[in-house]
């Protein structure tokens, strides 16, 4: 195995906006794969919240690298941020409440998609496309929200209003 991270102490306390850069291939999604829980550090220990990241991925939104998310699946702008509400226990023939599609429909709105709300994810633009991977994850109304290169392959445009939203939720 490779090892990707080392020697990394970090603290971020509450209200922070933080950005954590650097080249390609030098660890920064490991790192954010690490604080979700999705992998294991062989030393050390990552805490959230005060606990192992497992137990508080609840806590959390995340979102993925735009090249990470299949565009081409048959689903609608508002069944993917309504599916950021589904709760980690879930049971089969789950049904969604009124108050997670009003949650949906605010999303939607604070994020500028609203009009698009049934438009297939595979119409969207790249910049509307990471909003609505955005007003996804904060559909578990979190209280960290994670983002892997949440500017890359959108115009600057889009760039900015995903900036201005950010340092709007911060």
């Amino acid at each position: 195995h490779t090892k990707a991270l080392s020697d990394i102490c970090l603290d971020v306390v509450a209200g922070e906006y933080l950005g954590i850069i650097g080249p390609n291939g030098g660890g920064k999604t490991t790192l954010l794969k690490a604080m979700l829980g999705l992998v294991r550090p062989y030393s050390g220990r990552v805490e959230i919240f005060g606990g192992p990241p497992q137990k508080k991925r609840v806590q959390i939104g995340y979102v993925p690298q735009f090249s990470a998310v299949d565009r081409q699946f048959p689903i609608t702008v508002f069944e993917v941020v309504l599916s950021g509400r589904i709760d980690p226990g879930l049971r089969p023939f789950h049904r969604y409440s009124q108050r997670d599609k009003k949650q949906a429909e605010e999303l939607l709105g604070r994020v500028g998609l609203a009009d698009i709300a049934g438009y297939q994810i595979s119409e969207l633009s790249g910049g509307q496309f990471q909003k609505m991977l955005i007003a996804r994850a904060l559909a578990r109304e979190p209280r960290l929200l994670l983002l892997d290169e949440p500017t890359a392959s959108v115009d600057a445009v889009s760039r900015q209003q995903i900036f201005d939203l950010l340092a709007e939720l911060n």
